[in-house]
Order: C-alpha cells, then sequence, then structure tokens
C-alpha cells in the first residue's frame, strides 16, 4: 500500500513537472510555433540546384473533388513540392500559353485549390509601370509557383500613370489598401516584376510575428545580401505587421530608397524582419532593357529622409490616390492609379 501511494506521488510530481515545462516552452516560444514543428514542417526539403525541375510539374495531379462537401483541407505539405525549379527567360511566353497552362486560375488573377480547401490566403502585389515582357515572365512562373504550394491568391498589378517618377512604395501602399477590399488576406506578399523564386520550398506565406523578407539569395548579388538591413524584392508581411508599421512611405520617388526606409519603420514599430534561409530564398533577375528605362533600385543615392521622424506621419495613414480602374484580367487584377507626383526635399 505504502509503495502504491508513492508510486501515484511520484507520477503526480512528474506530470506536474511536464506541464511546467510544456507551458514555458509555449510562453518562450509561442503555441503555434509549438505545433506548426509537428504538423508544417517540411519533412524533405530539396536544395540540389543541379537538378531542377520544370514548374508545371504534377501540377496535372490536381483534379477538381466531386463535390464542395466532400473536399477535404488541403495537407500541410504540398504533395507537389519539388524543390529547385528550372528558370529561364530566353523564350517570352504568350499570355495564351499561360492562360492554357494554367486552367483553374480565374478571372482577375484569383486561385483557389480545385481539390481541397486551402490553409492560407496570399495576396501578390506588383508596382508595374510599362514592362509587359518582364509581367509576362513573371505570371508564367509564379502562377504555377503558387499553385504547388496550394495556396489560395490573387495577383494584383497597381500600375502607376502619368510621367512623374516611379513610386513603388506608394503603389503598394494602394495595392494594400484595395486588396483588402476583396478578402480578409492573411499575407500580404509585396514583389518585384524582375524577380523569380527558384525554389517553391520558398512558402509564400507569412511569419506570425514579425515581417519576412523572402529575398535572401538573388542571383544578382551572387545569392547574398547586399547589406544587412536589405529588405528589397520580395518581401512578406501580415495586414497587422503593414499597419503597424504605417505600411511604406509615400515619398520615395524614383530613386528606390524606400528599401532602407522600410527596414528602419519595422525596428521602430517594435518588430524585426526574419529572412527565408539563403538555400530557399533564391531568386532570379531578368536582366535585359526595357523600352521605358526605370531606375535601378539597387543602385540608390543615399536616403535624404529622416525616417524617424517622418514614418508615424509617411505612409498608410496619408496615402492618396485617384483610383481611374479595376480590371480583372485573365491573369491579374490590374490597379491603375494617379498618385500624383511631389518633386522629392521641393
Amino acid at each position: 500500500m505504502f509503495l502504491s501511494r508513492m508510486e501515484n506521488h511520484c507520477f503526480l510530481l512528474f506530470v506536474f513537472v511536464f506541464q511546467a515545462i510544456f507551458i514555458l516552452i509555449l510562453y518562450r516560444s509561442g503555441p503555434s510555433r509549438v505545433f506548426r514543428g509537428f504538423v508544417e514542417a517540411p519533412q524533405v526539403v530539396v536544395v540540389d540546384y543541379s537538378k531542377p525541375h520544370d514548374v508545371y510539374t504534377n501540377l496535372s495531379l490536381f483534379t477538381r473533388a466531386p463535390s464542395e462537401d466532400t473536399k477535404p483541407y488541403c495537407s500541410a505539405q504540398s504533395p507537389v513540392l519539388v524543390g529547385p525549379l528550372t528558370i529561364t527567360f530566353k523564350a517570352l511566353p504568350s499570355e495564351r500559353m499561360i492562360i492554357k497552362r494554367n486552367p483553374f486560375v480565374q478571372s482577375g488573377g484569383h486561385y483557389k485549390p480545385p481539390h481541397c480547401f486551402p490553409r492560407y490566403k496570399s495576396a501578390i502585389l506588383v508596382a508595374y509601370r510599362n514592362q509587359e515582357k518582364k509581367l509576362r515572365h513573371l505570371l508564367y512562373y509564379i502562377h504555377p509557383f503558387l499553385q504547388r504550394q496550394q495556396l489560395s491568391y490573387t495577383i494584383y498589378l497597381i500600375q502607376q500613370v502619368g510621367t512623374g517618377s516611379f513610386n513603388r512604395a506608394k503603389l503598394l501602399n494602394v495595392g494594400v489598401r484595395e486588396a483588402m477590399k476583396d478578402e480578409e488576406w492573411d499575407c500580404l506578399v509585396l514583389h518585384d516584376i524582375d524577380l523569380v523564386p527558384e525554389n517553391d520550398y520558398n512558402l509564400y506565406i507569412c511569419d506570425e510575428y514579425y515581417p519576412k523578407h523572402m529575398a535572401s539569395a538573388i542571383d544578382k548579388f551572387q545569392y547574398t545580401l547586399p547589406y544587412k538591413s536589405f529588405f528589397g524584392g520580395v518581401s512578406a508581411l501580415t495586414p497587422e505587421h503593414y499597419m503597424k508599421m504605417n505600411g511604406f512611405p509615400n515619398t520615395y520617388w524614383g530613386d528606390g530608397g524606400e528599401n532602407d526606409d522600410i527596414a528602419t519603420r519595422i525596428h521602430l514599430a517594435g518588430m524585426k524582419i526574419v529572412r527565408t534561409s539563403p538555400h530557399l530564398g533564391r531568386y532570379r533577375v531578368m536582366d535585359y532593357k526595357e523600352e521605358t528605362e526605370i531606375p535601378d533600385p539597387w543602385r540608390r543615392p543615399p536616403s535624404q529622409h529622416n525616417t524617424r521622424k517622418t514614418w508615424k506621419a509617411d505612409g498608410m495613414n496619408t496615402l492618396q490616390f485617384r483610383l481611374l480602374s479595376r480590371t480583372k484580367h485573365p491573369l491579374y487584377t490590374k490597379i491603375t492609379v494617379d498618385i500624383g507626383y511631389v518633386p522629392p526635399f521641393s
């Protein structure tokens, strides 16, 4: 009897210690991160770039479910991810061919898996101005890339009109404002038009806690960061992240210096930058001349902005623009806007 009582006490003590340790883990890491390791972490991540695959490989395995009533939730890890992808810009794909190869993409560039209920919804936002060739290359690769990840997504093209200098950051602010009218997106992916991802394990979903920089290894920079605080190319933020940092600045016209401003305001808003690991966050840059010259965002002059003083008064809370049209094309939704032009530091 005495031994039985001792065993019970020991068992209860063990349960108490186990619960205390578990609660401590939850407190330090957050519950979603604990469980994410069990249900979402890829079991095998392929990083052998000497053996790339076609981006459309195995997409035909996704067929429409017989009925919505019997449709299951998508698996935590997509069964058709292959890792490294073959990327080439030698032949320009036609819009008709892209449409034919993506039969489940709906009007406006919207997609949801035909065979399962998606676990995640991402809006892909692209600032645009007279870059038709780059647009077609991006659409050819990005549509199947996102479908492989079993996401629900829409591609938004935010087009600037007029003769003023290009303002990428303000256009993305407009894109966020307009996209959030359509859906309560889980993630806002802000995407340069001339970058194509090389590995489909680079998931286009947000980090729960912090803004995520996804283009951590670009071929133009020998697959390394050009500098420590770099936040250009492709990034992913939840709507909460975006509003907490007051979005992007509206006052960078043509020089591309908004990337440093954005990195600074992330820290000023009490957050930090997390990055996709370099062996997954690899991107190819399209490197041919455009009919319309656009300033190179990688070669920018030192910023003349004082972000610490301006970030709370320059962003989503002061965004002004004139919506000219909103058109659903077969592969994307185009939002055409007049964002005005204010010469910097005039």
